[in-house]
């Protein structure tokens, strides 16, 4: 069995009908569980109190965010190099999710800036980056949208998702590239004495599953709604003529 079989839309229609209900099932208790666990069975931090709490929530949203992008710029190569038309779609349906997750971990890192930092929002480096990524997202949205042509708006998407990847990558590694500013350094890390105490760590690890499994939900969900949308224009089309 070739991955490229699941181009094929009937394909990948009938395989996420019968996977879906279990993403879906599996991303809601992941996501129930590991919120329930780090907001209200953790205890407070000793230098940042009750703040710390906001990182289950905040962390995997910026994982998401930046790795939904990565995803987009995976499938848009696809399109443009073997032209399969649910890959294209898949980058499309993605778009929306990912900008979502990049408000979320903007807002979610405002809250905890607040009192660690006395400020809303610093021009801090990955902050900004960060900031930049979400005003890509916005522009590879109003882009699929100003143009009618699903072809010429998937090579256009194409190129601006393989420029935003910069800022992707800037987003995902601002913690090595930049030593300095006010943002802390990664959250989960390899580095002997600068990992996180497994009573914060093991209920993020969670969140972050119930994070990936929501966000492999609301893409199968919003690509199956583009296949169908695509096939109603394509009948609509025919009819016309």
């Amino acid at each position: 069995m070739s991955i490229w079989e699941y181009a094929n839309p009937l394909k990948f229609m009938r395989t996420t009908g019968v996977i879906l209900p279990y993403v879906a099932a599996a991303a809601v208790a992941f996501c129930a569980v590991g919120l329930i666990w780090g907001f209200f069975l953790t205890p407070d931090d000793q230098r940042m109190q009750s703040s710390v709490k906001i990182l289950f929530l905040h962390v995997p949203a910026a994982l998401m965010a930046i790795n939904c992008w990565l995803m987009m710029l995976v499938a848009s190569l696809i399109w443009i190099i073997r032209r399969h038309h649910v890959s294209a779609l898949l980058a499309r349906a993605a778009a929306p999710v990912g900008a979502v997750m990049t408000v979320i971990a903007l807002i979610t890192g405002a809250i905890w800036g607040q009192p660690m930092w006395g400020t809303w929002w610093a021009w801090d480096p990955r902050l900004t980056s960060f900031l930049v990524l979400f005003l890509f997202y916005l522009g590879y949205i109003a882009l699929w949208q100003a143009i009618e042509d699903p072809d010429s708006a998937a090579d256009l998407t194409g190129v601006l998702c393989l420029v935003g990847s910069v800022f992707a990558v800037l987003s995902r590694y601002a913690a090595i590239f930049w030593s300095q500013g006010l943002h802390q350094g990664a959250s989960l890390s390899v580095t002997p004495g600068e990992r996180m105490s497994w009573v914060f760590r093991y209920p993020l690890y969670v969140c972050m599953a119930g994070f990936v499994l929501l966000f492999l939900t609301l893409v199968l969900i919003r690509t199956r709604t583009e296949i169908r949308a695509r096939r109603i224009a394509v009948l609509d089309a025919r009819e016309g003529g």
